[in-house]
């Protein structure tokens, strides 16, 4: 997963990859295929609890709400 390219959306591979064989493991392939998916879904679909996707989700906004506000002020 070095420096690669995924060929969805020229970003780095890294970025996209997800552990899920059957859609080439690639976020955007996995949407492609499934559209938008419930948390109940993707816990199912990697094998882990609803409550630590949960968590993770949670996890997720924070970063992205203190990104949010930081880019606002410079």
């Amino acid at each position: 997963m070095n420096n690669e390219k995924c060929e969805h959306c020229k970003g780095e591979r890294s970025r996209c990859w997800i552990d899920y064989p059957e859609d080439d493991n690639c976020i955007h392939v996995t949407i492609a295929k499934n559209g938008a998916m419930t948390l109940e879904e993707v816990a199912k679909r990697i094998g882990v609890s609803l409550v630590r996707i949960s968590q993770i989700e949670k996890q997720a906004l924070k970063k992205l709400n203190k990104r949010i506000k930081f880019d606002l002020s410079t």
